[in-house]
């Protein structure tokens, strides 16, 4: 008996064990993984979420198996347009397009055949930016070619049962006209959302009248004359093309359940799933679109490298987490960690790293950095920084030979350090004054640095630090730590301080020292 060897302990591996299970119980041998997206407005934050969190479980597939997987980008772009997006120009012009699938609408940015076509070609230049292997794929495309056709007269012939599912779910008036299937109107383009009076399913067609003027309209089914409604759509679309796997949020449980229910009627099992929680603001309040309550991409990568976006999505994606700026200095050094940690580890312990499924396998050496990003944020602080130059004297001193073109994603970090610190840190210094027990251990601290070597070690420092600390009646040392940030820093925490008195320069920080005790004693 051979015995299998275990499955690395990592949420990616767990959900790629399902459907390695799923293929070997079906006789696949190729899997398909689905992301989806809603092209009525620009790719956000979800959108990079959902594409690379359904990725790393496609490769970690891969790895475990061996098999081909391929991760499609479907688009919902056959969608009727149902309000105007805030972000974009030409909102009354927009306005007149309501109900119009996304691919009829004309292009405010003036790009595009279509307003959905834009919004196409952005999420394929965002995908392409970070980097993802992806196919992607077209709703108008894919129901006006017929490669839809045979699993919409499949719905067509159980359009009954399928109402039977929904209609439990709705509300009286909407019941009462439910049908899977949304004709496009003849004349008007527009996606009906009405009641279907009679279906022929030899014809593949339905019947149903114009609420505005009752001219009663045959319409089929297939060829991109009707589309259907979401959770419908869903369930065929996994039917249709085989879908082994797809992720969603906590949001829509109750429609993942309904979809999987409509596609064993259809005939085909449903995908692996996968619930994720959702993301929350700085006050514990759901993220929405509209209410611009979150962090966008392009801001997140003002202060960050997108492998710390990564970092962050990568970790607990079953919890709820906050998503505010507060928390962009802790997703980078995680990173940081995880990569460096990367080039020590061995083949199979990689595989629990977070950096190994960022990189997909591959964690550049480039990726590493000896200076965390919370010390750059402390040094540029301390120096009130303005360019990289002001802190790349002190990061060669630190660490001989350091140059922003042989360390690329050091002098990337030190970029972004000087964006977060100038719109977040320093609006919020503020220094406060030392009590009689923190004078006196800082005074002797720079005592204690008078007699130090220059060139000491960060350890050394660390331990230096520790010990003038004990010589002093604080509660416990966190006190002391807490002094130092406050006192000499201006902010309310910090990286390890020996650290940083060794990037900063035992001199200096004598001298910051005592411009901290003089600012203290100075007259208000």
């Amino acid at each position: 008996m051979t015995l299998q060897p275990a499955l690395p302990k990592s949420w990616p591996f767990e959900e790629a064990q399902k459907v390695a299970s799923r293929l070997a119980a079906s006789g696949k041998t190729e899997a398909l993984f689905e992301t989806g997206y809603g092209p009525s407005g620009l790719p956000h934050i979800g959108t990079f979420m959902e594409v690379a969190r359904t990725g790393w479980v496609r490769h970690a597939f891969a790895t475990l198996t061996g098999l081909p997987a391929r991760l499609l980008a479907f688009s919902d772009d056959m969608d009727g347009l149902r309000k105007v997006p805030g972000n974009v120009p030409q909102q009354d012009m927009l306005a007149r397009y309501i109900g119009m699938p996304l691919t009829k609408v004309p292009d405010p940015f003036g790009t595009h055949d279509s307003f959905g076509a834009h919004n196409n070609a952005e999420l394929r230049r965002f995908l392409d930016g970070f980097g993802f292997d992806y196919e992607f794929a077209s709703s108008t495309e894919y129901y006006r070619s017929g490669r839809f056709d045979a699993a919409l007269m499949r719905l067509l012939e159980k359009h009954d049962e399928i109402v039977a599912v929904i209609v439990p779910t709705l509300g009286a008036e909407r019941a009462a006209t439910y049908s899977p299937f949304l004709p496009i109107h003849p004349r008007t383009g527009h996606v009906m959302q009405v009641r279907i009076d009679r279906i022929d399913i030899a014809a593949g067609t339905l019947f149903w009248q114009d609420p505005e003027d009752g001219t009663r309209f045959e319409t089929k089914v297939t060829g991109g004359d009707a589309k259907l409604q979401w959770k419908a759509d869903w369930a065929m679309r996994w039917a249709a093309l085989g879908v082994d796997y797809e992720m969603s949020g906590k949001d829509l449980i109750d429609s993942v359940r309904l979809s999987s229910k409509i596609c064993r009627i259809l005939g085909s099992p449903a995908p692996e799933s996968f619930t994720y929680e959702l993301f929350l603001d700085e006050g514990g309040q759901k993220i929405s679109k509209s209410k611009g309550n979150g962090i966008a991409v392009d801001e997140w990568l003002r202060y960050a490298p997108p492998e710390s976006l990564g970092q962050f999505m990568f970790n607990q994606p079953a919890r709820a987490k906050r998503l505010y700026f507060d928390v962009i200095p802790k997703a980078v050094d995680e990173y940081v960690t995880n990569a460096g940690k990367a080039h020590t580890q061995s083949a199979d312990e990689q595989k629990t790293n977070p950096a190994w499924h960022i990189h997909a396998g591959v964690v550049p050496q480039s990726a590493a950095s000896p200076i965390s990003f919370a010390m750059l944020l402390n040094l540029a602080s301390v120096v009130n920084a303005e360019t990289p130059d002001m802190l790349w004297g002190f990061i060669r001193r630190y660490s001989p030979g350091a140059s922003p073109s042989d360390m690329p994603f050091l002098a990337r970090l030190v970029d972004c350090a000087l964006a977060y610190y100038a719109d977040f840190v320093r609006p919020m210094k503020s220094f406060r004054e030392p009590d009689a027990v923190e004078r006196a251990a800082l005074q002797d601290l720079a005592s204690a640095l008078r007699t130090t070597p220059t060139d000491s070690a960060a350890e050394d420092l660390q331990t230096l630090l520790y010990d003038v600390g004990k010589r002093h009646p604080f509660a416990e040392l966190r006190a002391w730590f807490s002094c130092l940030y406050q006192v000499l820093l201006g902010q309310q925490e910090g990286p390890r301080f020996g650290q940083f008195v060794a990037l900063y320069g035992v001199s200096e920080t004598i001298t910051l020292i005592e411009a901290a005790l003089a600012r203290a004693l100075a007259p208000a």
